[in-house]
């Protein structure tokens, strides 16, 4: 299909974990009754973002892909008839955790995973005392309505990762994302410039690949992190058609015709004029 509906789900979280798989639940189902054929949530959306402390009772938090998560999402996909991308934390064996998430199609089926590859360790971002590394390389699920790639919040700063998820087919990359500022440091300046840094290099991944990007962040505040919504969808030429508030909750639906992938790339063909036979350094740590 060259017109698809997507739907963004931008929202505070709680402690509780039900509670907020509820809410994600019922903001699906306002997505879907919006017209969205594909519902994004954002990253870790089914509890309040504990990578902010290293703490082992956290773990608990975890739990299997496919689980009781993605059985419960399952049926709402197959009820409202939507694919949705679910973020989750995963336990993949005692000892072993993944920040991963879900892809559902329309009709309910499970089509699989996608663990985040890079992970961040900053002030704040602890996700190394959480999180193994991805190591089933990049995806991309060829659902009812379009083929998508799935890439997960740190992963947006790298160019690589969305090059190769374009490069296998997807039409539409998806970013759910949970990313704010410190309210320890606030200047306007800075805030502008972070938000800025962050929307800019999604954007390029859009030109540079002739896809549409859709990034889909929470809002609210937890702790010393001030959640800056600001989640967008960007055309193939990186031109932002939408972008939601810094502090409101919202469910947004956004048409996106995949058609324009070729026609972007055939006025800036980019991938044609690649020189691959040079690239070989980019597999380099650094150079000498």
């Amino acid at each position: 299909m060259a017109k698809v509906k997507v739907g963004l789900v931008q929202m505070s979280c709680v402690a509780d974990k039900a509670a907020n798989i509820e809410k994600a639940k019922a903001k699906i189902i306002e997505a879907a009754e919006k017209g969205a054929q594909i519902v994004c949530l954002q990253e870790l959306f089914s509890s309040l973002y504990f990578c902010d402390v290293e703490a082992h009772t956290n773990f608990s938090l975890a739990e299997a892909i496919p689980g009781p998560t993605t059985s419960e999402f399952q049926a709402l996909a197959e009820k409202y008839k939507v694919v949705i991308i679910a973020s989750l934390f995963e336990k993949r064996a005692p000892g072993l955790y993944h920040n991963t998430t879900a892809v559902i199609d329309a009709d309910g089926s499970y089509l699989g995973k996608y663990r985040k590859q890079h992970i961040p360790d900053d002030p704040g971002y602890y996700e190394k005392f959480y999180f193994t590394p991805g190591d089933e390389g990049y995806k991309v699920f060829k659902t009812k309505f379009a083929n998508i790639g799935v890439l997960i919040c740190w992963d947006q700063w790298y160019p690589e990762a969305a090059r190769i998820t374009a490069l296998k087919g997807a039409e539409i990359l998806f970013y759910p994302t949970a990313i704010g500022w410190d309210v320890n440091e606030e200047n306007d300046d800075i805030n502008c410039e972070q938000y800025q840094a962050w929307q800019t290099i999604q954007r390029s991944h859009a030109i540079a690949n002739g896809v549409h990007v859709v990034s889909v962040n929470r809002v609210g505040r937890e702790a010393d992190q001030q959640f800056w919504g600001g989640s967008f969808v960007a055309n193939p030429f990186g031109t932002v058609v939408y972008q939601a508030s810094h502090d409101q909750e919202l469910v947004h639906v956004q048409k996106i015709d995949t058609e324009l992938t070729g026609q972007y790339r055939s006025v800036w063909p980019f991938l044609r004029d690649r020189r691959i036979d040079t690239y070989e350094p980019i597999t380099k740590r650094f150079l000498e």
